[in-house]
């Protein structure tokens, strides 16, 4: 069983900006040139099903394109009562204490969960739930908007695994929680 972060920020370690978009991860160069997509997909092969907040949920249902995910999305959401009729049977609605929704995923099947949405990671690093990170560097500084991490009781140590550089300007790392 694990939880893992795949995540996007810029140098100052922001995941969206100051307007809550996040319109300048589109001004790196295009991943299909060199037939990249930074490990995404094999990435998810080896996860089970996504979890993310309804921010992050609503973010990618505005997008101008299809739903992007095959496994299922667990959304966490405590003001959502229901999901737009053409997500039924990719979406469902969770809530509760993490641990408690962790271990109901874990016992219904979905042992590697993908970790999305800025308050959902600090929610997750808050109670020590994270267990692998990989974040991808963009080369660039917003100097401010949403971060990526929020404040903690006590420092989480991680070993960094892995590192790999793409299109000559990302950097990719790959962390794991030691414990």
């Amino acid at each position: 069983m694990s939880n893992i972060v795949y995540i996007a920020t810029s140098i100052d370690g922001f995941i969206a900006d100051k307007n809550n978009q996040v319109d300048w991860l589109h001004d790196t160069p295009n991943p299909n040139l060199d037939g990249s997509d930074f490990g995404f997909a094999a990435f998810m092969q080896q996860v089970d099903a996504l979890v993310m907040g309804r921010n992050t949920f609503e973010m990618v249902a505005s997008f101008d394109c299809d739903w992007p995910y095959t496994k299922p999305v667990f959304v966490l959401s405590n003001t959502l009562s229901s999901i737009p009729s053409e997500y039924q049977d990719k979406v469902f609605l969770v809530k509760g204490d993490l641990k408690q929704v962790v271990a109901e995923l874990n016992q219904q099947g979905y042992q590697r969960l993908y970790i999305d949405g800025g308050k959902t990671v600090q929610s997750f690093l808050e109670q020590d739930l994270i267990d692998e990170m990989i974040i991808t560097t963009i080369p660039v500084v917003l100097g401010g908007g949403v971060p990526l991490f929020g404040e903690l009781a006590a420092a989480l140590r991680f070993t960094h695994v892995a590192t790999e550089r793409f299109l000559d300007c990302l950097v990719q790392n790959h962390f794991v929680r030691l414990r």
